[in-house]
């Protein structure tokens, strides 16, 4: 397997630095935000490198004898949302990112199937978790026309261009078990749209990660390397849907995640958590999950995503990385 990780940890720093990070980890991957949720900021000049030979030669020579190379593009967002504000950027970043990869040689970009409003004239998202009445069905069939027509042209941009995208499964987007993924590609005849592998959102959801693996087989293009630790106390009284999340006052640090919308707090009591790789899940774990990847595609990408708030930036890269690396070795 190749391994690596996602950069939007390291955003605090420059790009030879955040290189030399991925190098010192004895990784060999750093897969790039090029848009969506977050901000460029090791690719700023993405218009630049679309037009200019220079431009992207001078680019890709920051890696030259790095022993890093680039892992793919990353453009989380919600292409979907009903507002333009953030739908069409957000959209624009995928067809920007698929563009982009071709152009620096790349062939996977990992961004999210999107999220559209419940019915015609939202301005608001609406997540049906459990479609037990007829209007939550109908809201559904709304928003599965928008997400086809949408991936259907995706598919064929990205086909047209040798690239192929990895949908995270991540909840409060449309696409996020398996059934979705078949759903989606059966109404798009999609050739070129299938999954990023992230664990840690099927952990939560009491899902089997590598059972999923196995299951998707070819369609799994791109992995993430990210665990949960799920806390029983919290977990055992409120679930793991629980929405205890506290809105961010502008006055503090938050991200924006486009136009209006921002970031909230984590829950203090919270269900389940992000932790590093070991923390969650042990090696062994993870040495059958790098097993069941192997078996789809052995030079499959499989990149550390740090959100573990206990532990420093580059203390929770070192922390998944050797549990990354000793799980490689055992394979």
């Amino acid at each position: 397997m190749k391994l690596g990780v996602y950069n939007a940890i390291l955003h605090d720093r420059s790009l030879p630095e955040a290189i030399e990070v991925v190098a010192s980890l004895g990784l060999t991957g750093i897969e790039i935000n090029s848009g969506g949720f977050l901000p460029p900021v090791h690719i700023p000049n993405r218009e630049a490198i679309l037009e200019s030979d220079t431009a992207r030669d001078e680019f890709l020579g920051q890696f030259e004898g790095t022993g890093v190379s680039i892992a793919g593009l990353n453009c989380n967002g919600n292409p979907l949302h009903p507002k333009p504000l953030i739908g069409d950027v957000h959209a624009a970043d995928v067809r920007r990112s698929i563009e982009l990869a071709q152009r620096l040689g790349l062939d996977r970009v990992v961004t999210m199937s999107g999220l559209p409003g419940g019915e015609p004239g939202s301005t608001v998202v609406n997540w049906v978790v459990n479609a037990w009445n007829s209007a939550a069905l109908d809201v559904l069939d709304y928003q599965w026309d928008i997400a086809a027509k949408f991936w259907r042209e995706i598919d064929r941009f990205a086909a047209d261009r040798g690239v192929k995208v990895a949908l995270e499964l991540h909840p409060q987007n449309l696409v996020f078990n398996s059934a979705d993924v078949h759903k989606l590609v059966e109404l798009t005849g999609a050739t070129h749209v299938g999954v990023e592998l992230d664990a840690s959102h099927l952990f939560w959801q009491q899902m089997d990660p590598v059972a999923v693996v196995r299951h998707l087989g070819e369609l799994v293009f791109h992995a993430a390397a990210k665990d949960v630790r799920v806390n029983p106390e919290w977990a055992s009284l409120n679930g793991v849907l629980d929405n205890s999340f506290r809105r961010l006052s502008p006055e503090e640090p938050r991200t924006n995640l486009g136009g209006e919308e921002w970031a909230n707090e984590w829950p203090k009591q919270s269900a389940w958590d992000f932790v590093a790789l070991g923390r969650g899940h042990d090696t062994a774990f993870w040495t059958e999950f790098l097993r069941a990847l192997r078996d789809v595609d052995p030079g499959m990408w499989v990149n550390i995503e740090h959100e573990d708030v206990s532990l420093g930036r580059i203390e929770g890269l070192e922390v998944a990385a050797q549990v990354l690396r000793e799980a490689d070795a055992a394979r």
